[in-house]
């Protein structure tokens, strides 16, 4: 009997082996390259307020802002209003207050299908597109993609990664601050400061259901095993970054759908780039584009490849890349 069981045993851990080292060849072979940084020729303009084409500017360029917001906007025209109003009242009384400081807001439609685009070209309209900027991709590139493309056209000394959906109180962009200040000295001037929901997690699952909550927990053991140590959320969409930071990290990245938060949490780490994890407030708001089962499906198998395409080769750390 107890023979038997070892061979059991054997098998169940040969069978697992075998699993494991088909998935890996899998994941290298199904590997894409980078994504092309290139911008088709509508995407290399925007409209100004006088509904004029002007070039954008590149992330490789001398920053001339203090703070760049990008916001990743895919049919947002219903919750990006209470956004944006929200967060030009918070940057006007700032800068009210300190004439010094300057900022930009980055609104990237991601081939939406309603009229986001047209929505958020009234905020330039109103506020000049000195500090608002509308860039509206061809087609979808998913979350990441349109952050990336927002991030590479910033003129900011930090930037913002803000969400559409106004979840995230704005000004909470102070805490990312002083958690990123407290990271200093940064090296190479990299620093990362991530807005994180950990600290309300007792809340939500209170409101959740089990299969949910399971969900979620399976989730968070796969960042932790697989990709990102230390950062309780990797989701949140509230995120501050230096300039190099930015540059360094989004050059790397192949995801650009739902995870590319891990992969860039991942490649920060791997470069040994500073990460503060800051509690901010936040409020679930309705419309949200995730499905729970095949959402979390998804980035969970995004999980697993992005590490074994690290561990195999089929993906590497290069050197940081202009936009073209």
């Amino acid at each position: 009997m107890a023979s038997l069981l070892l061979q059991l045993v054997g098998l169940g851990v040969a069978l697992a082996a075998a699993a494991l080292i088909l998935v890996s060849i899998v994941a290298f072979i199904t590997a894409t390259k980078m994504p092309p940084c290139h911008r088709h020729e509508e995407e290399k303009f925007f409209l100004n307020a006088r509904g004029q084409k002007e070039a954008l500017p590149s992330i490789w360029d001398s920053p001339t802002k203090q703070l760049s917001v990008v916001v990743p906007s895919y049919n947002e025209e219903k919750r990006l209003p209470v956004m944006m109003d929200e967060a030009l009242n918070y940057l006007e009384k700032r800068q009210k207050h300190d004439r010094t400081f300057t900022y930009e807001v980055i609104v990237v439609d991601d081939g939406s299908e309603d009229q986001t685009s047209k929505v958020a070209l009234k905020y330039c309209q109103k506020y000049g597109s000195d500090k608002v900027r509308v860039i509206t991709l061809v087609q979808n590139r998913g979350k990441g993609g349109a952050v990336r493309m927002g991030v590479f056209s910033s003129r900011g000394e930090k930037i913002l990664m803000a969400d559409a959906d106004g979840a995230t109180k704005f000004p909470d962009v102070e805490k990312l601050e002083k958690g990123l200040s407290d990271l200093q000295p940064w090296p190479e001037q990299m620093a990362i400061a991530c807005g994180s929901r950990a600290h309300l997690e007792k809340e939500s699952i209170a409101q959740r259901s089990y299969f949910r909550t399971l969900l979620m927990y399976g989730f968070h053991f796969l960042v932790w095993f697989l990709c990102v140590k230390g950062i309780r959320d990797t989701q949140c969409g509230f995120k501050l970054l230096t300039r190099e930071a930015a540059a360094r990290t989004f050059s790397s990245l192949h995801i650009e759908r739902w995870a590319f938060d891990v992969e860039l949490l991942y490649i920060a780490q791997f470069l040994q780039i500073p990460i503060a994890e800051v509690a901010v407030n936040w409020t679930e708001i309705e419309g949200s584009k995730l499905v729970p089962f095949w959402s979390w499906l998804q980035m969970g198998k995004d999980l697993l490849f992005i590490r074994l395409r690290y561990l195999t080769g089929a993906w590497r750390l290069e050197q940081t890349r202009k936009v073209s």
